[in-house]
């Protein structure tokens, strides 16, 4: 009987060597160096800083159907990705995965795992029982459950502190966290973690894993992607060099390119705005934010814009917002190059006549103030007012926008163009003392977007809700003459 007993032992010994063996096969032909390293990383905690798409959600995916459908694994896996979209994309990519194995895996689709918050997962069962349950960032749903945690995208999730708070103690009786991520902002916890690993001495002792675009490139990522490119795509006639130069020329300006590919977290000390709180006012990818006419024909709400004009060197930036309970909700932005007033009229005027909108501020310094009188006599001054942009009214424009990302007041457009305007805006003490705003000029302007939002909140700020109108009333000074006088009340001069 010992003896059956030991053939046996050794022979499942054996299988799961044929096994192993076969999974280390796969991870070498299969994926670049910087992807098995990380698969094959089975440290209790994990961390890598990348740059975007590389394919390590697509390797991290293998991995977790590696490690789950192993006969004696013991703990499910949570996911945790950016959004519902993605949570679903990283199932179908452990589901291919799961076939290429033979795992016999069984797609359960999209399950509630907390009816009371509303929160599902898409989930993929194992024939040993074992589940990968791919979620959205709530971090609530990580609450409660012992097993592996993979958090996706980490730095881009609404709270990564209280995100890593609720997923660490679930593998306190066996497990391991992975966390992946691109960076966004030194102030951002995800960095925080990184610098703690550099130059703290490690003390929650992660393993670090950094992937540069020319980390990759030098591993051969290029030669994977044209395999997997169009034969007709630009991309297939370039080598390392001039892929590194294209993607780089592609990016919202030099701060974006070292953040999004280089592993560089910005400075979020020498920026007006956090990456974290422009971050927390996007609109979702995939959300419905911009209106077509009709929804602004059928718009109960007060509407608010704001606009930055410039012609050949700068954009003229356009934003218009609905006011809902003194939330502004961005539904339109127009922005124009090197166009003729003409031009520009044409695109915006349409909007500017909606009875909703309720006023409109636009910059008239320099070649803005002919776009002003044009615009006030047509619409009228009392809806159009014309902004010049010194030193305190700039200031006096910023810092309400700031105020309005810490309040969770405006919803903004989910782009990268947008993002690296806001986050141009550098705040500068003068050697006199005096506060002031600067942007540089680039490719992507000079932070005309970040003015023309200023200008819509100003407009939000000021509203008087109809014509300015005028009565004397005759009032006696202590010389005893009679002068006119004026005073505001609700909105009216009298």
């Amino acid at each position: 009987m010992k003896k059956e007993a030991r053939i046996q032992e050794s022979g499942v010994r054996s299988q799961k060597s044929v096994i192993c063996n076969l999974k280390s096969e796969i991870t070498d032909k299969f994926f670049l160096p910087y992807q098995a390293r990380w698969i094959k990383d089975n440290s209790r905690l994990k961390i890598m800083e990348k740059c975007r798409q590389i394919g390590v959600s697509w390797a991290t995916a293998y991995r977790v159907v590696r490690q789950k459908s192993l006969k004696d694994a013991k703990y499910d896996a949570w996911v945790s990705s950016r959004d519902e979209v993605q949570a679903r994309l990283f199932l179908e990519d452990c589901k291919h995965f799961a076939g290429i194995l033979h795992t016999g895996a069984k797609d359960l689709g999209q399950q509630v795992i907390d009816e009371e918050k509303k929160i599902n997962a898409f989930v993929l069962e194992f024939a040993n029982g074992l589940r990968i349950h791919s979620m959205s960032s709530n971090p609530n749903a990580q609450a409660g459950k012992r097993g592996d945690r993979v958090l996706d995208e980490f730095a881009l999730h609404p709270d990564p502190r209280q995100l890593y708070a609720i997923a660490y103690p679930g593998i306190t009786w066996g497990g391991s966290l992975e966390i992946i991520s691109t960076h966004r902002g030194s102030a951002n916890f995800f960095n925080e973690i990184v610098q703690e690993i550099k130059h703290k001495g490690n003390p929650k002792k992660f393993s670090l894993h950094t992937i540069t675009l020319q980390n990759a490139l030098d591993q051969g990522f290029l030669a994977k992607l044209k395999a997997k490119l169009p034969a007709d795509s630009e991309v297939q006639a370039m080598d390392n060099a001039a892929y590194y130069d294209f993607i780089k020329s592609g990016c919202a300006d030099e701060e974006s390119f070292m953040q999004e590919y280089m592993c560089q977290p910005a400075d979020d000390n020498a920026a007006f705005l956090s990456y974290d709180l422009i971050a927390s006012c996007e609109y979702k990818l995939g959300e419905e934010w911009e209106w077509d006419w009709a929804n602004f024909e059928d718009c109960k709400n007060q509407l608010f814009a704001g606009i930055d004009i410039g012609r050949d060197h700068d954009l003229t930036a356009f934003w218009i917002g609905e006011k809902v309970g003194g939330v502004y909700f961005v539904r339109k932005r127009i922005e124009l190059h090197d166009t003729c007033f003409g031009d520009q009229e044409a695109q915006i005027y349409p909007y500017l006549q909606l009875p909703q909108l309720r006023r409109v501020c636009i910059d008239q310094t320099g070649i803005g103030r002919q776009f002003v009188e044009r615009a006030q006599e047509k619409f009228g001054s009392y809806k159009i007012e014309g902004i010049s942009f010194t030193g305190p009214v700039k200031e006096e424009l910023a810092y309400p926008v700031r105020a309005a990302f810490e309040d969770k007041n405006i919803r903004i457009p989910n782009d990268p163009f947008v993002r690296a305007d806001l986050r141009a805006i550098k705040k500068e003490t003068t050697a006199s003392g005096n506060i002031r705003f600067t942007a540089d000029r680039g490719k992507n302007g000079h932070s005309d977007r970040f003015w023309a939002l200023g200008l819509l909140i100003h407009a939000g700020q000021s509203n008087t809700s109809g014509p300015i109108q005028y009565q004397g009333i005759e009032r006696r000074n202590t010389s005893g003459n009679f002068r006119p006088h004026i005073a505001r009340r609700k909105g009216v001069l009298i």
